[in-house]
């Protein structure tokens, strides 16, 4: 299956001439990329709060190692979001 490389650019063009400029078609794949790429994240560390009161209500002694993973497992949720950060502004301005 060959790959016509100008694909790309004629689908480019086609963006560019609906939206008006590049700028503009950067402007909103950014804005899609953060907003969808932020969605999950928030989901995740909504949930993990969530199961993790459950769990320090359920045990409270067991707080201290409860809490420990809730943060790692938040940092690494929050990791995500951040490469959908990167991903858009290399959209924007690049």
């Amino acid at each position: 299956m060959a790959v016509d490389p100008n694909t790309g650019q004629e689908i480019a063009q086609a963006v560019s001439s609906f939206f008006g400029s590049d700028v503009a078609a950067k402007s909103v794949a950014a804005g899609l990329a953060i907003g969808v790429g932020a969605i999950g994240p928030a989901l995740g560390i909504g949930k993990l709060a969530s199961k993790a009161m459950e769990a320090i209500g359920r045990n409270p002694e067991a707080a201290p190692k409860i809490q420990t993973a809730m943060i790692l497992a938040i940092a690494f949720t929050e990791a995500i979001a951040i490469y959908a950060l990167v991903v858009a502004l290399i959209i924007k301005f690049v």
